[in-house]
């Protein structure tokens, strides 16, 4: 049976782009008589509302959308990701990273993605000492544990995944970064977070926008690492305005909630965001 899942983080408004991806992964389970799942990724306390999850709800609820219950909420299940991140940890393939987002977008000569998050990690804190390390954690020197790619490949062998609508895909070193799966102020990452949750769910299909195909290695890689099920994926397309920009909350895309306000409809609301094309 294809389970599929929506996992929105309730830092804003449900807008359009999410709507869709809600839409997307609903149709999927819906076309396939499988089960569709919502998720609510509020692992940053900083920026996640309760507020703002409750408005999600409504949205998605008043779009027509039903899902199972209980909800699995992430900062609910802390424990899970500490265990995994454990198992990391003594595979040994995590190293400590001292860098800030400032300091990697300077070294990777890319001064706009301090702001971004988009800089490819150089692997500046890679080669470092167990002993220097050690020295700056005792000092009280923030880091986050990153992923070293290249040995956990190495420790994996060859992998692939496959996407429903574009093929197979071999997860190559090419293609890796030595991505964050934990801060000292928050014990785990999007990347470890959405891997593990979507194997203690259940979900074998994974739905979501085209914006996340880079992602996509690494979270296989953390499969085999874990030993975790290996659902497929399907990327589907993102949703843009007139001018070709997509629709994204940091951009202030338009918001479910006030076009709702100015009348339009659930229906008028699908029209928006026509779904068939993807399907056939």
């Amino acid at each position: 049976m294809i389970v599929t899942r929506f996992a929105p983080s309730p830092t804003g408004r449900l807008h359009l782009g999410s709507a869709y991806s809600a839409l997307f992964a609903h149709e999927a389970a819906r076309r396939a008589g499988g089960r569709f799942l919502l998720r609510i990724e509020n692992i940053d306390a900083a920026r996640c509302r309760p507020a703002h999850e409750q408005a999600l709800l409504a949205d998605l609820a008043w779009l027509g959308l039903s899902w199972e219950t209980p909800v699995r909420r992430q900062s609910e299940h802390m424990a899970d990701y500490r265990a995994a991140l454990g198992k990391l940890q003594t595979a040994g393939v995590l190293y400590p990273c001292f860098c800030t987002r400032a300091d990697i977008a300077q070294a990777a000569g890319a001064p706009h993605a301090a702001d971004e998050g988009e800089a490819f990690y150089p692997g500046t804190c890679r080669g470092l000492s167990r002993e220097e390390a050690a020295g700056r954690i005792a000092a009280g020197r923030a880091y986050a544990l990153r992923l070293d790619a290249a040995k956990a490949l190495a420790a994996t062998g060859d992998l692939v995944w496959r996407d429903r609508q574009r093929g197979v895909f071999a997860v190559g070193r090419a293609v890796l970064d030595d991505v964050v799966l934990a801060r000292k102020d928050i014990g785990t990452s999007y990347h470890l977070a959405v891997t593990l949750d979507d194997h203690l769910q259940g979900v074998t299909l994974v739905t979501r926008g085209e914006d996340l195909l880079p992602a996509t290695p690494i979270h296989r890689l953390l499969q085999a690492l874990l030993g975790l099920d290996v659902p497929e994926w399907r990327h589907h397309r993102l949703i843009r305005d007139e001018t070709g920009q997509r629709l994204a909350k940091r951009r202030e895309s338009p918001a479910i909630a006030d076009l709702r306000a100015a009348g339009e409809t659930p229906a008028t609301i699908r029209a928006r965001l026509p779904l068939d094309a993807d399907f056939a």
